[in-house]
């Protein structure tokens, strides 16, 4: 059995969570959660393997890049996928009694099932490219959880900007790694940690990965938005805080700790952010009263525990931080889900508002004891265990004199806040007289889910040496060092033993001393709060896109081009600053028909310059571009001749659509407007000379060039060059410009969809501007008479060209867009006699939607062979006749049903405004 299989079985699950939904309601909750454990005992099955070393499994993506979907499981992974998916399973069965009927069960279900399958993906990626894919749908996955009831949407945008911003900080680390080492395997730059570690990018990466974990594991100064997003319902809360989004962050140090737990601005780093993130958490869930909020603040203490683990960068830290996880996911898995059980029933999560719940809800306060004397560090609970090792690590620190005392005294201070608000939350919840009647115990079926993860946290405290082999593997795996795990309940009296004691003490006096503390806590306040700070920033972020974007919401013309311009003139003194010498020009590259060509671009040019009539303009304009086809014809390039002159006969058509309701006449310009237009074009028109000049007819062929020409037609089994590298070099970069056209569409479905025609004020301007009726349906009719008779003859012609042309392309002059362009035409002129051709109502949508489904299903099917859009080619005999087929035949066939839809919504659409839309071949 693959390693593949158990993404399978997520994938599936992720399908059916919706119609399980429909059909079960909140129920789903149960089969996806037994999916959850299948899933579990799948990897089980992997266990042996993977503790003595990996398991690995590959489905290639794009082999030239040597992208595939690698995926590799040790110990280090197996830890975290018992957490996401064990925790997971507890969720969706918590959710199924937790849940209203009236809640939106499909949405959270699937949400929650793609979450788990990517954080499954990123502690098993082998490639770094995969885990970087995997960090960011796990972002956006909790960007639409945390603002799934609709009341966070700010809190879900805070968190999505702060995670966000450290995926791109990962993002920056991948792609320097790739470039120190050129690979993005896992295993092997692990293997080359010291090539690495030796390489002047090697504090860049750091940072970056020190980034991207910070931001994802809430701790100080990101730590803000953790507890904003408390919004989200429990069971997202119970699952984002105990085993997956801010495990990403600690998941992340883990792996990268062969690289630089020698490092000592990475171990620095780490435990100064680690454990000023855990006292500064563990003060801010002491001040909390509503008891979410304690948890969450509580849950960056916690983190920051881990991570100062992480940097000891040794045997004893690392084995420690592996445990500690385990743990902090048992027992704050629990106190999520207990908490929105009291939340249920007493309808409130303000300690202040609540007591006495022991008395008619003795399991809930059983369950809840269990997990907050774990988390507050009390034998013989799991917690105790790893907080006892935490301490003997810390004390056992001899990197430099006296920091073993320091790094004591701050993890003696945040475990004894940790003490303090664990018994808040026990007290403030339980304790006292029973103030609000009718409550009860919740049904078992709602109390189990965190009842699991309760009783183990008590069962692995006593018997923690189970423990031990896993331990032992994640540390081989975060070192590369052989770990010997001792786990025991207890070691005998000595110096964790005591602080152990201390803390204890600590926490009972602060516990006691509970009012005085609350004053002091709620007097005293940072200077700075990292919420303000963002706020700050936001609004300044925002007010400056405000500022920049002010030129494109202009209706001048000369403002929207004033920036590519700009941009043009910056790198043409760029390009001056560090130019070589200009090379000679190569014999044979310049003809004397190219001046006939220039004379003519000239003259049209100048004719732009100083004709005031649109019509005119746009017929100039059209002369430029025939004079472009005919210098492609010159050198050649029958297919750019082709696309050439067919997007301007299309360039025409919908120019003329527009232009028809403006003035026959352009207004006059100013001398100011035309001084401002002589600033910008000038020096543009003489870069661009400037560079056609040094670039044109200098070069010889490039290597890529010189490789298409030679290996193209066998590699591809066409001869069109131009069209086996769109379809099959370039494939991805086509489908690209594909989805852009389609993007591009749908903008002028929605932008002119629901403009009123303005025929329907039964007027126009004339060509000196004075208001005239316009033409009646008949004189418009009858005007088209003409184009009626010819649409009839020529459409099916147009249409059979098309179709010859796309047929041939793979070989000779054609190919999908040029035959689209060629069917564009034809749609163009049947526009124009819209009582009797069909082919001006060609419904736009449905093409628009089956031809990019069709691209993408072309290279979905690449995958067969190997890669996405990977052609496969097949040869067919029939009567002596052979002929190859490729699937780029049917890729080109979705890039022609995309321009087509374009070309149908821009003549339909604009068309539209001069008449009704069924008269104007809207499409429908």
């Amino acid at each position: 059995m693959s390693l593949l299989v158990p993404f399978a079985v997520m994938t599936l699950a992720a399908v059916l969570a919706f119609p399980l939904a429909r059909t079960m309601g909140r129920n789903a909750g149960y089969p996806l959660s037994g999916a959850f454990v299948l899933v579990l005992g799948l990897l089980l099955v992997f266990a042996p393997d993977a503790l003595a070393g990996s398991v690995d499994a590959e489905l290639v993506w794009l082999p030239s890049l040597d992208v595939a979907l690698k995926l590799r499981m040790d110990g280090l992974g197996l830890l975290f996928a018992v957490l996401i998916l064990g925790v997971g399973a507890l969720v969706m069965a918590y959710a199924a009694r937790y849940l209203g009927d009236d809640q939106s069960h499909g949405r959270l279900f699937v949400l929650l099932t793609v979450f788990a399958a990517a954080m499954l993906m990123l502690v098993l990626a082998a490639d770094l490219v995969l885990l970087y894919v995997a960090w960011e749908l796990t972002t956006v996955c909790s960007f639409l959880l945390i603002g799934g009831t609709g009341r966070g949407r700010r809190q879900a945008t805070r968190a999505l900007v702060i995670t966000a911003a450290g995926g791109l900080a990962l993002l920056m680390a991948v792609v320097l790694v790739f470039v120190t080492l050129g690979t993005t395997s896992l295993a092997t730059v692990l293997d080359r940690a010291d090539v690495l570690r030796d390489s002047s990018a090697a504090p860049w990466i750091a940072v970056l990965v020190l980034i991207a974990a910070f931001t994802k594991s809430a701790q100080v100064p990101f730590h803000f938005w953790l507890p904003d997003a408390m919004v989200a319902i429990t069971p997202v809360s119970a699952y984002l805080h105990a085993a997956t989004l801010v495990k990403g962050g600690i998941y992340l140090l883990m792996r990268f700790s062969p690289v630089y737990a020698e490092t000592l601005g990475w171990t620095a780093t780490l435990l100064t952010v680690g454990l000023v993130s855990a006292v500064i958490g563990a003060v801010l869930a002491l001040k909390q009263h509503d008891l979410k909020s304690l948890l969450a603040y509580s849950t960056v203490s916690q983190l920051g525990w881990i991570i100062a683990l992480i940097g000891l960068g040794n045997v004893d830290g690392l084995a420690d931080a592996a445990l500690h996880t385990f743990a902090h996911a048992l027992f704050k898995a629990t106190l999520f889900m207990l908490v929105g059980i009291i939340d249920r029933e007493a309808g409130s999560r303000d300690i202040r508002k609540l007591s006495g719940l022991y008395r008619v809800m003795p399991v809930t306060a059983t369950l809840t004891a269990l997990a907050a004397l774990s988390m507050a560090g009390v034998p013989p609970l799991l917690g105790f265990v790893s907080k006892e090792e935490a301490y003997y690590a810390f004390w056992e620190y001899s990197a430099a004199p006296g920091i073993n005392v320091l790094l004591s005294v701050a993890a003696v201070a945040a475990a004894t806040l940790t003490f303090a608000y664990s018994f808040r939350l026990m007290w403030g919840a339980f304790a006292g007289p029973l103030e609000q009647p009718n409550l009860y115990e919740p049904r078992w079926s709602f109390l189990a889910p965190a009842m699991v993860p309760a009783v183990a946290g008590l069962v692995l405290g006593v018997g923690v040496s189970t423990l031990n082999p896993l331990i032992d593997a994640t540390v081989i795996d975060t070192l590369g060092q052989e770990g010997n795990s001792d786990l025991a309940l207890w070691h005998g009296v000595s110096v964790p033993v005591a602080l152990s004691a201390v803390t204890i003490a600590g926490g009972i006096a602060l516990f006691l001393r509970r009012d005085q503390v609350d004053a002091f806590l709620h007097r005293w306040n940072l200077p700075l709060r990292g919420r303000d700070l963002y706020d700050r920033a936001y609004s300044g972020l925002l007010a400056l896109g405000q500022w920049s974007a002010a030129p494109a919401r202009a209706a001048s013309p000369a403002a929207h081009l004033a920036y590519p311009i700009g941009v043009l003139l910056v790198a043409a003194l760029g390009f001056v600053l560090v130019a070589r010498p200009v090379p000679p020009v190569i014999p044979g590259t310049a003809a004397a028909v190219d001046v006939g060509v220039i004379v003519a671009l000239t003259l049209a040019v100048a004719g732009l310059c100083v004709v005031r009539s649109r019509l005119a303009a746009l017929a100039l304009v059209g002369v430029v571009g025939l004079a472009v086809a005919v210098w492609f014809l010159i050198v050649g390039g029958v297919d750019l001749v082709m696309t050439q002159l067919l997007v301007e006969v299309l360039t025409v058509v919908v120019a003329v659509l527009v232009v028809r309701r403006l003035s026959a006449v352009m207004e006059r310009p100013s001398g100011r407007r035309r001084l401002g237009a002589a600033a910008m074009a000038v020096p543009a028109g003489v870069a661009a000379f400037a560079a056609t000049y040094a670039l044109t007819g200098r070069r010889e062929i490039s290597p890529a060039g010189d490789f298409l020409l030679r290996e193209g037609p066998e590699l591809s089994g066409g001869t069109n060059v131009v069209n086996t590298v769109l379809v099959d070099f370039r494939g991805l970069d086509t489908l690209g410009e594909a989805t852009v056209l389609v993007v591009a569409a749908v903008a002028l479905l929605g932008a002119l969809g629901s403009a009123r025609p303005p025929s329907a004020l039964g007027t126009a301007t004339d060509g000196v501007g004075s208001v005239t009726a316009l033409p009646t349906r008949e004189e418009r009719l009858g005007n088209a008479a003409p184009f009626q008779t010819v649409s009839v003859v020529v459409g099916p012609v147009v249409v059979a060209l098309s179709l010859f042309l796309l047929w041939r392309g793979h070989n000779d002059p054609g190919g999908g867009f040029i035959a689209a362009l060629v069917g564009g035409a034809g749609v163009a002129l049947a526009s124009l006699a819209p009582s009797r051709s069909r082919w001006a109502r060609l419904p736009a949508q449905p093409l628009l939607a089956s031809g990019l489904l069709v691209c993408v299903g072309t290279g979905l099917v690449g995958v067969i062979d190997g890669s996405f859009l990977r052609p496969l080619r097949t040869s067919v005999e029939l009567g002596g006749f052979s002929q190859t087929l490729t699937t780029s035949l049917v890729f080109d066939v979705g890039i022609y049903l995309c321009v087509i839809g374009l070309v149908v919504t821009a003549i339909g659409r604009l068309g539209a405004r001069s008449g009704t839309p069924q008269e104007a071949g809207a499409p429908r």
